[in-house]
């Protein structure tokens, strides 16, 4: 199932986002889910702040994916923010070599339960969900490392 959280306005998706971003390490992989309009690109915005990267985050829908380069006294750690909503499966995402990109940076798919999983046993999927009064949902399910990394106090 995994850990709900309540996130009643957008600036506590981004709050939410700059905490998963804080947290991330290279070679991370976070899977967004959730659908049209629930908030994966505004999440997303919050996680490449969190890493302090350099670029406008919009959402990569046409480009598929689009690297972000750590901002001079950031934490030095690129993201690589794909959107796999118009990929045609597997094989287009195999195609993008998230692999590599997988050995020094982060990498957030929009999109990507269902597909990105086969790239890390160790990855946070968080899925969003929209109420009807706007407010978001998110459920965070880690798996592999993720079990550990989230459970355990912090120093």
């Amino acid at each position: 199932m995994g850990q709900r959280v309540e996130l009643p306005t957008e600036q506590d998706t981004l709050e939410f986002g700059r905490r998963i971003g804080g947290l991330l390490e290279p070679g991370d992989l976070v899977l967004l889910a959730g659908p049209l309009g629930a908030g994966k690109t505004v999440l997303a915005k919050g996680v490449a702040e969190g890493l302090g990267v350099l670029g406008r985050v919009s959402s990569p829908t046409f480009i598929i994916a689009r690297e972000h380069a750590p901002a001079p006294g950031g934490r030095g750690i690129p993201l690589v923010h794909v959107d796999a909503y118009r990929l045609g499966g597997l094989a287009e995402l195999d195609d993008l070599d998230l692999d590599t990109a997988l050995v020094d940076a982060a990498v957030v798919i929009e999109w990507g339960e269902g597909a990105g999983e086969r790239l890390s046993e160790d990855h946070l999927l968080v899925r969003l969900e929209r109420r009807e009064d706007d407010a978001r949902l998110a459920t965070v399910v880690p798996h592999g490392s993720w079990v550990r990394r989230l459970t355990a106090p912090a120093r």
